[in-house]
């Protein structure tokens, strides 16, 4: 939930603000939590009262009231809104050089498919998500942080006009693979198109063992449109029974990037 008065942004669940108070205490604003949740949480408000920060021990119901979830575990913090940033090329050369993984979402639709995302980008080590400044997930959002129980803390955010533009830039230092139901390759065959598109990169990673990567994953109804298709070093998909065409994007992204991190 937002404060559009304040341009503060609710963070709730015990994991999301452990996370947030473990890695950017700095910007924490104000600490709402329950009794029970106050000796979890005395260095937050220990930094706080340093800061000169509010925080208030309070119940259920005021919890409810201020961050709109009935899901709020016992504490929320108010953070500033974040904005995310566009990307530049200085973003490009950093995760090509250090050899980065990352996950691009395209019309992915609802925030807690972001969030369930950027959860499991946190849990396999991918270290950035690029979202579509024209869709709808172009923010962070009280249940997209709830949902990612603390990932968003470990990733960083960037945001695109025009995806398209983006990976036929990217796919010159970067290998970019897209998730198409259909598609030729499979999921364990990455290994395979990792060791073919890498000798095409106009840029390698020094001392590492494989380069940048970028999944790509869209829509659930639609899937990737062909515009975003055509600029991917290659397409992957995951087999199946056929029973159901697909799995939410959610799963699938987590199936990918498992496969990227072994």
């Amino acid at each position: 939930m937002r404060n559009k008065l304040t341009k503060e942004l609710a963070v709730c669940g015990f994991n999301a603000v452990s996370a947030l108070g473990s890695e950017h205490p700095e910007i924490i604003n104000r600490l709402f939590l329950r009794e029970d949740r106050f000796s979890l949480f005395t260095r937050i408000c220990k930094q706080l009262a340093e800061r000169k920060r509010p925080y208030k021990v309070c119940g259920d119901e005021e919890l409810e009231r201020i961050s709109k979830s009935n899901h709020h575990q016992g504490v929320v913090a108010m953070i500033e809104a974040p904005e995310i940033q566009s990307l530049t090329g200085e973003d490009l050369d950093v995760w090509s050089r250090e050899g980065k993984t990352g996950v691009v979402l395209h019309s992915v639709g609802n925030d807690h498919n972001l969030g369930a995302i950027v959860r499991s980008a946190a849990f396999f080590e991918a270290h950035f998500i690029i979202l579509s400044q024209a869709d709808a997930e172009d923010r962070l959002t009280t249940s997209a942080y709830r949902v990612a129980e603390g990932g968003m803390e470990y990733v960083t955010f960037r945001k695109v006009r025009d995806t398209p533009a983006f990976l036929r830039d990217a796919s010159k230092v970067l290998i970019t693979i897209g998730a198409e139901p259909r598609a030729r390759w499979r999921i364990r065959d990455i290994e395979t198109i990792i060791r073919d598109k890498e000798n095409r990169l106009k840029f390698r990673p020094s001392g590492k063992t494989r380069p940048g990567i970028v999944l790509v994953v869209g829509n659930e109804e639609t899937g990737l449109p062909q515009a975003v298709k055509d600029q991917c070093s290659a397409l992957v998909r995951i087999p199946g029974t056929g029973v159901i065409e697909s799995l939410n994007v959610a799963q699938a992204a987590a199936l990918f990037l498992h496969e990227l991190y072994n």
